[in-house]
C-alpha cells in the first residue's frame, strides 16, 4: 500500500567510523541552521527517476526528463528548508491536521494496537514511526505557509472568470449526470443472523445521515467500500451507468438526499446524492469554482518563487563553488567563506542523533496550483 497523502522516502546513509564517531558525507550548502549535503543531492536525482517511472515514463524518456529536472535539485532543497523555517519563525501550529492524519492512517490500517500500528508504518514507508510523522508535519506545516504567505495574495477577478467561461464555453458542455456518495454495509460471509445484523446497522446508518449527521464521516468510519477513505464519493453517473435498482431510487432524488438501504449482491448500499447537472452548457455560477482553479495555478506559480527569492534575501546561505542553485536572488553573495571546510567533517553519535536526526529525509510538497513541487526535509535544531 502506498500512502496517498505524502510521497515519503528514507535517505538514511551514514557510515560509522572508528572512536565512536560518524563520517558525514560532504556538505554542499548552508541554509540558516540546516545543511544539504553532497548525499541528500545524489539521493534526491535518484528518486527523480524512480518518481517518473512511477508516473509511467519509461526508457529515453526517464533519463532526459532526469537530466532536465536534476539541475533543480539543489534549488528545491533550499526551498524547502526555508520554508519550514519560515513555518516556525510564524509558529504555525499543526498538530491538529497532524493527529487526524494519523488516526486517519490507523484506521485505515486497522490496526488498533500502537506498536503494531508503528511497525505497519515502519514496513511501509521504510522509515521509523517517529521520522514519518515529523515528515508528514513538515510537509502540513510548508504548505500552511505557502497558502498563508502566498496564496491568500492571489486575487482572481469576476471579470477574469466571465472572460474565461466566454472564451472556453465548449468544455463547460455538461452531460445529465447525477453524482453520489456511499456507505456499504457488507454482508460477504455473514450467516443468516449477521444479515441481520447488517441490515439493522445500515438502517441506523441511514437514519442518522438523513438527521443531519456528516455523511462523509459516518463513510468513513462505517463503510465496508473503498470509498470510505474518501468519504464514500462515488463521482457522476449518466443515465444508464448505475445499475437500475439504484437508478430508479437515486435519478429524481433531490441534491442532499439521502436513500435507504439498497440491498445488493454483497450487502446493504446507502447513496447520497451530492449533486444533479443537468444537460447542456453549465451555468457561469456552477463552473466558478473551476474556473478558478485553472487560472489560480499560472498565478501562484510566479509567486511562489518571488516569495521564495525573498526568503533567500533574508537567510544566511553558503553554497559550494561548483554547484549553482537555480533559484538563486539575483546579485546575493552566497560564496562559501571558509572553503577549508568543505571536507568531511566528523561528529559524534550523540551530536548526530541530537542535531541531525531527520536531516536525512526526503519529501515531496506540491505547490498548490501547479506541476511545480517543493521537495526538502524536516531538521531538529
Amino acid at each position: 500500500m502506498k500512502f496517498q497523502f505524502l510521497a515519503i522516502f528514507a535517505l538514511a546513509g551514514l557510515s560509522l567510523a572508528a572512536d565512536n564517531a560518524t563520517v558525514v558525507d560532504q556538505i554542499v550548502a548552508k541554509v540558516n541552521g540546516d545543511i544539504v549535503s553532497q548525499d541528500e543531492l545524489d539521493r534526491m536525482k535518484k528518486e527523480l527517476g524512480q518518481e517518473l517511472k512511477a508516473q509511467g515514463a519509461q526508457g529515453m524518456r526517464v533519463e532526459q526528463e532526469v537530466a532536465a529536472r536534476e539541475k533543480d535539485v539543489l534549488r528545491d532543497r533550499i526551498d524547502q528548508l526555508l520554508l519550514v523555517q519560515k513555518g516556525k519563525e510564524l509558529n504555525i501550529n499543526v498538530d491538529s491536521e497532524v493527529t487526524k492524519y494519523r488516526a486517519t492512517l490507523q484506521r485505515q490500517a486497522g490496526i488498533a494496537d500502537e506498536e503494531k500500528f508503528h511497525e505497519y508504518i515502519r514496513q511501509q514507508s521504510g522509515m521509523s514511526y517517529e521520522d514519518f510523522m515529523a515528515e508528514a508535519k513538515n510537509q502540513m506545516l510548508t504548505r500552511e505557509v505557502i497558502g498563508s504567505e502566498v496564496g491568500r495574495h492571489i486575487n482572481i477577478t469576476d471579470k477574469e472568470v466571465e472572460d474565461y467561461y466566454n472564451a472556453h464555453k465548449q468544455d463547460f458542455i455538461r452531460d445529465e449526470k447525477v453524482y453520489l456518495s456511499e456507505i456499504l454495509i457488507s454482508t460477504e460471509g455473514k450467516d443468516a443472523a449477521g444479515i441481520v445484523a447488517a441490515q439493522k446497522k445500515a438502517e441506523q446508518i441511514a437514519s442518522e445521515a438523513k438527521k443531519g449527521q456528516r455523511f462523509s464521516d459516518l463513510a468513513r468510519d462505517n463503510s465496508d467500500a473503498t470509498t470510505a477513505k474518501d468519504g464514500g464519493a462515488l463521482g457522476g453517473y449518466k443515465k444508464g451507468d448505475l445499475a437500475k435498482n439504484i437508478e430508479d431510487v437515486v435519478w429524481n432524488l433531490p441534491k442532499g438526499a439521502v436513500t435507504d438501504p439498497i440491498k445488493i449482491a454483497t450487502g446493504f448500499e446507502i447513496f447520497k446524492v451530492e449533486d444533479h447537472t443537468k444537460a447542456g452548457l453549465e451555468p457561469l455560477a456552477d463552473a466558478k469554482p473551476e474556473i478558478e482553479n485553472e487560472l489560480y495555478g499560472p498565478k501562484m506559480q510566479p509567486k511562489v518563487r518571488e516569495y521564495l527569492t525573498e526568503l533567500r534575501k533574508q537567510a544566511f546561505l553558503q553554497i559550494k563553488p561548483g554547484y549553482v542553485d537555480t533559484g538563486a536572488a539575483p546579485g546575493m553573495n552566497t560564496a562559501w567563506q571558509d572553503p577549508a571546510q568543505l571536507k568531511p567533517e566528523m561528529v559524534s553519535k550523540t551530536d548526530l542523533e541530537q542535531k541531525t536526526r531527520h536531516k536525512r529525509l526526503l519529501w515531496v510538497v506540491p505547490i498548490p496550483g501547479t506541476e511545480q513541487t517543493v521537495t526538502g526535509k524536516s531538521s531538529s535544531r
